[in-house]
């Protein structure tokens, strides 16, 4: 199943869920494009707001209220997965109404494999994006699990020479937990590294538990900012993205 995690107080966009993007707002972009994702049973916005409950019920849509004071998606989805009977749940951003419904799909696959614990996804990082810290890069292994995460550029290129050059990947926000992964992971006290970079996934990594990561082509890029509000609104509305169904 998918949860969208949706908050009211975003400190840059407060209200971000319900902003208005080609005549919908934008969780109902979110929530469309999930639907269509195949090998997905179920998908439900958790949020902690009446409004975005209400918006999500009055387009057809399901949701669960949940705490206000959930620190961070993860524990959002954790709070509402303890009555929930699904054996694995992909963690779709609610600003992000420009996610490729193949995206989802590629981690709810492989969660069908009971051995993976948390699922993410990666694509490479534009030069503009290299040293900017609110891009997320990631270090992969050999055999694509996640050695670290930062908002750092890494690996640092000791020796410029291209030969030599790896692939620097920005991380997208999007997870997939084993359902008693979830809980155990929102359980756990935050960490010193998670704490210093303030990425939650890194609770994961010092726990030892195991991130894979699925690499992608290309992935568009979520809501954070109002500059990236009006370009979203431009894509949906000049055709070049088609809007939801």
């Amino acid at each position: 199943m998918v949860a969208i995690p949706a908050r009211w107080g975003s400190t840059r966009l407060p209200g971000k869920p319900l902003l208005e993007l080609a005549g919908k707002p934008m969780i109902e972009h979110v929530y469309r494009r999930a639907v269509t994702a195949r090998g997905v049973s179920r998908v439900v916005v958790v949020t902690d707001d009446e409004r975005i409950r209400s918006t999500v019920i009055g387009f057809g849509g399901e949701a669960e209220m949940t705490p206000r004071d959930c620190v961070s998606g993860t524990d959002r989805i954790a709070s509402a997965a303890r009555g929930w009977q699904a054996s694995a749940v992909v963690n779709v951003q609610g600003d992000e109404p420009l996610i490729d419904p193949a995206v989802i799909e590629a981690v709810a696959a492989r969660l069908v494999d009971p051995r993976e614990e948390i699922v993410t996804v990666a694509t490479a990082a534009g030069s503009e994006e290299l040293d900017d810290p609110n891009v997320v890069k990631a270090v992969l292994a050999r055999d694509g699990s996640a050695l670290y995460f930062s908002r750092a550029r890494i690996p640092h290129q000791r020796d410029p020479g291209p030969a030599t050059r790896p692939t620097i990947w920005k991380h997208l926000g999007i997870y997939g937990y084993r359902h008693d992964i979830l809980l155990r992971l929102a359980g756990l006290t935050p960490t010193p590294l998670e704490q210093a970079e303030s990425l939650e996934q890194l609770r994961a990594l010092e726990h030892g538990i195991r991130i894979r990561v699925l690499t992608v082509d290309h992935a568009e890029s979520g809501v954070d900012t109002a500059r990236d509000l009006a370009r979203v609104a431009a894509r949906l509305t000049d055709g070049s993205q088609s809007p939801s169904p």
